[in-house]
């Protein structure tokens, strides 16, 4: 029997997924996608939290093209992969009540680099790199790539790691606002689960309403988000974590939240 393509475990509400192919850098295949699937299915029960990371040497090379391989002359259906496989996952991550942290160790490629920016904070070893190499194989930056690039450093610089698929270190990805954090190789455990554990002990509501907001502001105007914020607090003011927080700040203890 093979082992697991996928690995979970769960403690304190924090969820830890680990794509486990490290032999192939975690490069995915369908059967590696429906076992992401059932992780995520089960996170979503019981974690407030989710670290996705990778086993072994790197986070994700992206698609094994093993998985697809054709005889010579023979074509592929690539948008049929994504269309599949890629775009529920990224649209997966999106739409998640619960913070996803991506927890990246090494190289972070192709769509692998843009599983992680997809997810909701991305803390990155300083030995790590993040690479579009889409353009070396005369393709374009799928899974969100080219939606999430010139949001999050602007057009030049998405159309540079485009273009170029240069790789792009850890350090600068943080100073370019790419990702949340790079931190030294072995301080990445430390931080990540100091991470988790502060999210996972906030008010579970509003982390999914910030989350919510933040990722679908793109489509309103601003009136339309101030309408909406209203909407929010109303909303947000009348659960028992609100009235929580405000009483363990005026009693001076550590809050209890229940996600209600």
């Amino acid at each position: 029997m093979s082992d697991p393509t996928i690995l979970y475990a769960e403690s304190d509400r924090v969820a830890r997924i680990t794509l486990n192919r490290p032999d192939r850098l975690n490069s995915f295949t369908a059967a590696m996608h429906a076992e992401l699937r059932d992780a995520l299915d089960r996170a979503t029960e019981s974690a407030r939290v989710i670290v996705l990371t990778g086993a072994g040497r790197g986070f994700c090379a992206g698609q094994d093209l093993n998985d697809r391989a054709v005889a010579p002359g023979q074509v592929v259906d690539l948008g049929e992969t994504v269309e599949g496989c890629w775009n529920p996952l990224v649209r997966r991550f999106a739409s998640l009540s619960q913070p996803v942290i991506a927890r990246v160790n090494g190289v972070a490629a192709g769509a692998g680099a843009n599983i992680a920016l997809a997810c909701d904070l991305v803390v990155a070893g300083r030995s790590a790199k993040f690479i579009q190499s889409f353009a070396n194989l005369g393709l374009i930056p799928d899974s969100g790539g080219s939606w999430h690039l010139p949001r999050l450093v602007g057009q030049a610089r998405a159309l540079g790691l485009a273009l170029t698929a240069e790789p792009l270190p850890a350090e600068k990805a943080a100073e370019w606002g790419l990702i949340w954090r790079c931190v030294d190789d072995e301080a990445l455990d430390t931080e990540v689960d100091a991470l988790a554990t502060r999210l996972a002990g906030l008010p579970p509501l509003g982390l999914a309403a910030i989350k919510k907001l933040i990722r679908s502001s793109g489509e309103r105007t601003l009136d339309q988000e101030l309408d909406l914020q209203r909407e929010e607090m109303r909303r947000l003011g009348f659960t028992e974590d609100y009235r929580e927080g405000v009483a363990a700040f005026l009693e001076k203890r550590p809050a209890t939240y229940r996600g209600r």
